[in-house]
């Protein structure tokens, strides 16, 4: 006797349920997602008690006939394909025809659909998969799809779904994500009977402040770049919106919503250190690409997608978004400054707010770029007997792509030797002593406690921490230097000896090489002995020993906790053990200097570290502290 037997059909399908109906939330997605292949202009989603006892999703889509109705909840019966390659040439959202089979299978299932032509609309309605009633009733054209006591006979499923809370907030999600995504199509969702949103307008900006709170679109930063293989539209967020969720993070392939770890990845390294551990970025982008080029049969639940030349994607998508955040003003406001949030903060997932909104706060205001801040800078931040000629930088003085010393050509200004801010501006105007005031002239550059510069800017004044701007310098000139191999060293006329415990010898020897191209040579000088001949022209005479022995700790520390990439690593410890430290008066020149430089740099606003570098204190937010508004 065979003891292999074929599954019954309902067996088959519970089974299968488990794979593509995991939550409520899977139900909803696909419900939508058929919603729209149908070409829907209204949607409505109804959900009681976290969809849990009902889901009902109803569109005014094409609607079915009643041969296409009944064999809609069979399984591998589906409009969107017809053969394997179909899928290379795959625009709808659906495909596999799994999924009403599987709900069905599940729940309490009624499907009432109408065509145009029709004059009555049909009703089937099912109980565990098999089919109970069919009848011709009243109904709008289109599809109306209700799921009642979901994982009714499957107990244990149903047993391991979450509280009302986290189930209502992965169907939000979901709901969410779509409604996003397709801006053309009206959406409208209750909750309970209660009306949560009805988006009757196209406009994306409004469907973005709802889903995260007030103004919330002021803040972003748009996309849009296009080639003959990919295609980026969209939106990122500014470093404040970041103490956030990864569900916060957006990505549509032909506007079906993905998860892929590339993307995410590229997205987190190209903010770079403008995170804090365990940040990640607000991003709502869409991409485009030929469906032949992209695999979107991976996952049961069509989240993941592959791409044929991921490299390639990579390598257009990443500097797209390194671009945006570079050219934008990320410098806080005083007032949102105040108590920095945990990084690692986690939103309880019981927590009833969430039947609402994900809310995030912000200032509104239209996001400045980090050219106009300059300019304001230097606009106001001197007298007019110390104002000079060129006060607006062009575009690439502030983002120079080339190396160090060209920058520093641009900027009119050489690389620094042992004074490290000593080295100035040269004066660009007519007259050739304008560094010095003019009698009455008042600079409007202070440094307050030897710790942080103040400058005037337009509409308010801008605060730098002296130590993490100095870093910022040093950190990019720290990798243009060893990535461009530019000469960047001064020999010693009476050199150092290092004697090097055993495991800091080993990372010495680790980054021998790079702290060569940084600008440091040696001589080896016996068992864990090293000379110092040369250091980088930023290295203050008489710490040599001391900044070698803190870098290696430094990049010990920064291996062990951050994995970060080796030359990204020796230039942050670089940066760090050289900067001028709080404490360290500075002269009005030195500070001039080190502004301008801060500027120059790609990425201002943050240190090497994530730390803001910048804080900015508005008018307005002044006149309201002293109740002039």
């Amino acid at each position: 006797m065979a003891k292999i037997s074929r599954l019954p059909d309902t067996v088959a399908n519970k089974i299968s349920a488990g794979e593509v109906v995991q939550r409520p939330a899977s139900v909803i997605k696909e419900l939508l997602e058929n919603a729209i292949d149908a070409g829907a202009s209204r949607i409505t989603v109804m959900i009681k008690d976290a969809g849990k006892e009902l889901i009902r999703v109803i569109d005014n889509g094409s609607g079915m006939s009643r041969e296409d109705a009944l064999l809609c909840v069979e399984r591998f019966a589906t409009s969107k394909i017809s053969g394997f390659d179909d899928l290379d040439t795959l625009t709808s959202l659906g495909f596999r025809g799994e999924a009403l089979a599987s709900i069905s299978s599940v729940s309490h299932f009624e499907l009432k659909t109408r065509q145009a032509a029709d004059s009555l609309a049909l009703k089937f309605r099912y109980e565990g998969g098999s089919l109970v009633e069919e009848a011709g009733v009243s109904g709008e054209v289109g599809t109306s799809v209700s799921v009642r006591n979901l994982f009714y006979n499957v107990p244990a499923r149903r047993k391991f779904l979450k509280s009302n809370a986290t189930e209502f907030r992965h169907i939000f999600e979901a709901v969410r994500s779509l409604t996003l995504a397709y801006g053309d199509i009206e959406w409208r969702m209750y909750s309970d009977d209660e009306e949560l949103f009805y988006f009757r307008n196209p406009d994306i900006r409004e469907r973005l402040d709802y889903f995260y709170g007030s103004d919330f679109s002021d803040g972003l930063i748009s996309i849009t770049e296009e080639n003959d293989y990919l295609s980026i539209h969209g939106f990122i967020g500014r470093p404040g919106m970041m103490k956030r969720q990864k569900s916060d993070q957006l990505f549509y392939i032909n506007r079906r919503i993905v998860q892929n770890r590339m993307l995410s990845q590229a997205l987190q390294q190209a903010y770079g250190e403008l995170l804090e551990d365990r940040q990640t970025p607000f991003a709502m982008l869409f991409l485009g690409i030929e469906p032949s080029r992209v695999d979107v049969n991976v996952h049961p639940a069509k989240l993941e997608v592959k791409f044929e030349d991921e490299r390639s994607v990579r390598n257009m998508f990443y500097p797209v978004i390194k671009r945006a955040v570079q050219l934008h003003d990320f410098s806080p406001d005083a007032a949102l400054a105040g108590i920095p949030a945990q990084p690692d903060a986690r939103v309880d997932p019981e927590d009833e707010a969430l039947h609402r909104r994900l809310m995030y706060h912000e200032r509104p205001g239209r996001t400045a770029t980090t050219q106009e801040l300059y300019a304001g800078y230097r606009e106001h931040s001197l007298s007019d007997g110390l104002r000079r000629n060129d006060e607006t930088p062009r575009q690439e003085e502030i983002f120079p792509f080339s190396g160090p010393e060209e920058r520093w050509r641009k900027q009119d200004v050489k690389p620094a030797g042992d004074e490290v801010l000593t080295t100035v501006l040269q004066s660009r105007s007519h007259d050739e002593d304008s560094s010095a005031p003019p009698e009455g002239a008042e600079p409007k550059i202070w440094q307050l406690h030897n710790k942080y510069i103040i400058c005037q800017i337009k509409n308010g004044m801008m605060i730098i921490d002296q130590h993490v701007a100095h870093e910022r310098v040093l950190y990019e000139r720290a990798l243009d230097v060893m990535n461009q191999n530019v000469p960047n060293s001064q020999q010693l006329l009476f050199p150092q000896k290092v004697e090097l415990r055993h495991w800091e010898y080993e990372v010495f020897e680790e980054i021998r090489d790079d702290l060569y191209r940084l600008g440091f040579n040696f001589r080896d000088f016996g068992s864990r002995t090293v000379m110092i001949e040369g250091i980088p022209q930023d290295v203050r005479s008489g710490t040599e020993v001391t900044i070698l022995q803190d870098m290696i700790a430094g990049y010990q520390e920064n291996a062990s906790k951050l994995k970060l990439e080796k030359r990204d690593n020796l230039a942050k410890s670089y940066s760090c053990r050289n900067a001028i430290m709080a404490g360290q008066k500075l002269s009005l020149e030195e500070m001039r200097s080190l502004i301008d430089n801060l500027f120059a740099t790609r990425a201002p606003y943050y240190c090497p570290h994530g730390r803001p570098v910048i804080i900015k204190l508005m008018l307005d937010q002044l006149d309201r502290m002293f109740g002039r508004s």
